[in-house]
């Protein structure tokens, strides 16, 4: 099975090449032409099907794609759909977390509560589409620690856990994180769709 996954982020198609162990997934670097998908609604779930579906149609393919972030409990759950572009520009994970920690700066770390949560998305060219969800529940550090990962990963410590994300070894990450789960909920029903 060969997958297109909406997304040019060689991280998250590293990551979620090894999730998706068995299936073929190609990023959009062959596709150079394809559409930039604006994430203009309002959930997780909601951005993750408009992606999959937009690079469904211009491929000609089955996409996936997901949308993730991290949700603050201290902040109502933000930055929620707007992390990878909390600080203004998307993308700019040093400018993220720096914001991130100076919002969080004066609130005890027994209040840092916050989960990752991710909606993965399959949709096939005409199709429906469908999604799986992942979350992992942890806390907010005050400093980076880590150099593995990406994102928010070097300041998001799981619960059970002393390492942050970003600390740990990849397939370890992976089989507790939102994305591997959410994924691996996906894998489930991706003959279901594509079939």
């Amino acid at each position: 099975m060969r997958v297109v996954l909406a997304t040019r982020n060689a991280g998250k198609i590293e990551e979620l090449r090894r999730i998706l162990a068995g299936i073929e997934v190609v990023g959009l670097a062959g596709y150079p032409d394809a559409p930039e998908v604006a994430e203009t609604e309002l959930t997780f779930a909601g951005n993750a099907l408009l992606k999959a579906r937009a690079i469904a149609a211009h491929t000609g393919q089955a996409a996936v794609a997901d949308d993730s972030g991290l949700c603050v409990d201290a902040l109502n759950g933000m930055p929620g759909v707007f992390s990878a572009r909390w600080a203004g520009r998307h993308g700019d994970d040093e400018a993220n977390l720096k914001l991130l920690l100076a919002q969080l700066a004066d609130v005890p770390a027994a209040r840092r509560g916050a989960h990752f949560a991710c909606a993965a998305a399959v949709a096939v060219p005409g199709g429906e589409g469908r999604v799986a969800m992942g979350r992992i529940d942890g806390r907010i550090i005050d400093a980076p620690r880590g150099t593995g990962g990406f994102g928010y990963d070097p300041i998001f410590v799981p619960d059970g856990e002393s390492r942050t994300t970003a600390e740990m070894p990849p397939a370890e990450k992976d089989a507790i994180s939102h994305r591997g789960r959410a994924f691996r909920a996906l894998a489930k029903i991706l003959p279901e769709v594509t079939g």
